[in-house]
């Protein structure tokens, strides 16, 4: 059925969780698994009103430090990955909006499946923090499976 799942992660205890079922669900299936990081430019992270003056931080630094961050954050799902025995790869891409850029990795990836996690929120919280989730089901084209962490679980 499903041949090669994406896996989203954004280093969080949600994300990880949610990682470490997919990694499970592709194991079952006998699929492969794409372990993926969403960066934001540094002008999506500070505005473009020239609030970047205001950071001791310049794009070359922003950037050094993103990629280490997403590079961890992936490798933690290989290794997962790799503790599973599921064959994997992880990716690092670059989108001002992150579920423009997880819909858009699953294309250019070949995945037929994103497997994402969700915090499960609704009302004020929901409309005020917003929802990744909600927007990549929005957004995608290919099958999306949402895990969502049940309580006890998010100390996980």
């Amino acid at each position: 059925m499903f041949k090669k799942i994406l896996i989203p992660t954004d280093g969080s205890p949600l994300s990880a969780q949610a990682a470490n079922k997919g990694v499970c669900f592709a194991r079952e299936i006998g699929a492969e698994v794409v372990a993926l990081y969403v960066t934001q430019p540094f002008a999506a992270t500070v505005g473009f009103d020239g609030m970047a003056a205001a950071y001791a931080i310049t794009d070359e630094d922003y950037d050094k430090t993103a990629a280490e961050q997403a590079n961890k954050y992936v490798k933690s799902v290989l290794d997962r990955a790799e503790t599973a025995g599921v064959t994997a790869t992880g990716k690092v891409v670059s989108n001002f909006n992150v579920a423009d850029g997880l819909v858009q990795a699953a294309e250019d990836y070949d995945c037929d499946l994103i497997f994402i996690g969700s915090h499960g929120r609704s009302g004020l919280s929901r409309l005020l923090l917003g929802s990744v989730t909600n927007k990549v089901l929005s957004l995608a084209k290919t099958a999306v499976l949402v895990y969502r962490v049940k309580p006890s679980d998010k100390a996980l």
